[in-house]
C-alpha cells in the first residue's frame, strides 16, 4: 500500500554498496523469522519475553487476499511466539472497507490488547485509532502513514514517495527524449491516502514533471516538458482509480484508452493495477511502457516476462516483524522506536527492480529481488 506526512527533502540515490548492505539486510532479516519460527522452544527466546507474560497484539490490514498483506501477516504469525506475543490478525472485507477496520480496533480495545499493528484504510479510520492510544494501546502504521502522521504513535513502512520516483526517473530515462503519453492508475477517486498521492507525485517528480499540491492527485499541468533523463514532452491522459485490483486495473486503463489510444506510458499504484492495465492494453492491440510498485514475487516475475519495465520493490515481512518487535518492547516497559533522521517514519526499505537498466538510475535485476520477493 503505501498522509502530512512525507515532508522530507528527497533523499540522493542509493549508492551500490548501501543497496547491496540493504539487500542483505532484509536477507538476514527472512532467515532470522524463519528460524524464530522454527526454533520457538529455544532458551534465545528469553529476551524476547520468554519469561514474560503475553502481550496482545491486533495486525490490522487492508484486506486478507493481495499477497502484500498476507505477507505482512504470515511475517508476524512467526514473529509472534518470540517475542511472546498473543497475535490477533484482522482485515477489512477490501480496499476501501474502513468500517471493517474499525471493527478491529473496536475488538482490541474490548480484549484489552496491549497494542495494534495496522495497515490504515483512509482518514475514516482516525477517530478509532485515536480511541485506541486514549485506551493505552500503541499503534504502529505499516506501509501506509495515516494523515496526519501523528494519528498513530510511529510509522514502519516504504518511502512511498521514493519508490515513485524512482520508477519516474527510470521512466524518463527510458524515453529518451521521445514523447511521453502518460496514464496514471491510482488507488481510489474518493479518498485520500498518503499511498497513493506519495507513489504517484513521486512518479511525476522523477520524470521531472511540476507538481502543484504534493498530496493532490491529478491537479499538475496535463501537458509540458518533462526534464528527467534527456527531457522532452509530455501529455497527461488521465488520473483513473483502479482500486488496487487487476480488474480495477484493466478497466482504468480502457477509460484511459478511451480517451487516447497513443498512451505509451503507464504508471500503477501497485503491480495487480499493472497487470490489468497490461490486460487492457493487449486487447487493445497497444503496448506501453509499465511502471509500478510492490515487489511481489508476482510481480517480479512480470518484471521478468516484460509486462512491468520497472517496479519498486518493498519489504511487508520486515515492516510486520519489526512492528511487532517493538510492541512487545513498549509493553514491556523498553524504548519508544523513533522515525529516522530527516523522515517522519521508519523507513524499511526499498530498490528498482528490472532488467532493463539505465544510467544514473541504482537498481537490481528480477533475478535478484527474486530471492527477496513475497507471496507466490
Amino acid at each position: 500500500m503505501a498522509h502530512a506526512q512525507h515532508t522530507a527533502p528527497a533523499k540522493a540515490l542509493l549508492g551500490r554498496r548501501t543497496l547491496r548492505a540493504g539487500i542483505a539486510t532484509v536477507a538476514a532479516l527472512s532467515t532470522a523469522v524463519g528460524v524464530a519460527a522454527c526454533n520457538r522452544g529455544s532458551s534465545s527466546d528469553s529476551a524476547g519475553g520468554g519469561g514474560e507474560s503475553p502481550v496482545g497484539v491486533v495486525l490490522i490490514t487492508k484486506d486478507s487476499t493481495n499477497p502484500f498483506f498476507v505477507a505482512m501477516q504470515e511475517g508476524a504469525k512467526a514473529d509472534a511466539a518470540k517475542n511472546n506475543v498473543k497475535l490477533t490478525v484482522a482485515s477489512g472485507k477490501q480496499e476501501g472497507d474502513d468500517q471493517g477496520q474499525i471493527t478491529a480496533i473496536e475488538d482490541a480495545i474490548a480484549r484489552g490488547d496491549k497494542g495494534i499493528l495496522i495497515t490504515p484504510m483512509s482518514t475514516g479510520v482516525n477517530a478509532a485509532i485515536k480511541k485506541a492510544r486514549d485506551a493505552g494501546l500503541y499503534v504502529i502504521a505499516l506501509d501506509t502513514p495515516p494523515d496526519p502522521a501523528d494519528t498513530v504513535d510511529i510509522t514502519f513502512a516504504t518511502d512511498n514517495r521514493e519508490a515513485g520516483k524512482l520508477d519516474g526517473q527510470w521512466a524518463a530515462a527510458t524515453l529518451d527524449g521521445k514523447p511521453a503519453v502518460i496514464a496514471l492508475l491510482d488507488l481510489f477517486s474518493d479518498k485520500i491516502v498518503s499511498v497513493d498521492y506519495d507513489r504517484d507525485q513521486g512518479f511525476l517528480e522523477g520524470m521531472g514533471i511540476p507538481v502543484n499540491d504534493p498530496k493532490k492527485n491529478g491537479d499538475e499541468a496535463k501537458t509540458g516538458k518533462y526534464t528527467g533523463g534527456k527531457g522532452g514532452d509530455y501529455t497527461i491522459v488521465c488520473n483513473e482509480a483502479g482500486n488496487g485490483a487487476e480488474d480495477g486495473g484493466r478497466t482504468a486503463m480502457e477509460k484511459c484508452l478511451a480517451k487516447n489510444p497513443n498512451i505509451n506510458l503507464v504508471y500503477t499504484i501497485n503491480e495487480p493495477t499493472a497487470v490489468g492495465a497490461n490486460a487492457a492494453l493487449k486487447a487493445a492491440g497497444k503496448t506501453a511502457t509499465i511502471v509500478s510498485v510492490d515487489g511481489g514475487c508476482a510481480g517480479v516475475a512480470s518484471v521478468k516476462n516484460g509486462v512491468i519495465g520497472a517496479t519498486a520493490q518493498q519489504y511487508p515481512l520486515k515492516m510486520a516483524t519489526q512492528g511487532m518487535e517493538a510492541i512487545a518492547k513498549v509493553a514491556r516497559g523498553g524504548e519508544k522506536p523513533t522515525p529516522d533522521p530527516g523522515l517522519a517514519f521508519k523507513n524499511t526499505g526499498v530498490a528498482l527492480v528490472t532488467d532493463k537498466p539505465v544510467e544514473g538510475v541504482e537498481s537490481i535485476t528480477s533475478a535478484e529481488s527474486a530471492k527477496l520477493c513475497w507471496g507466490n
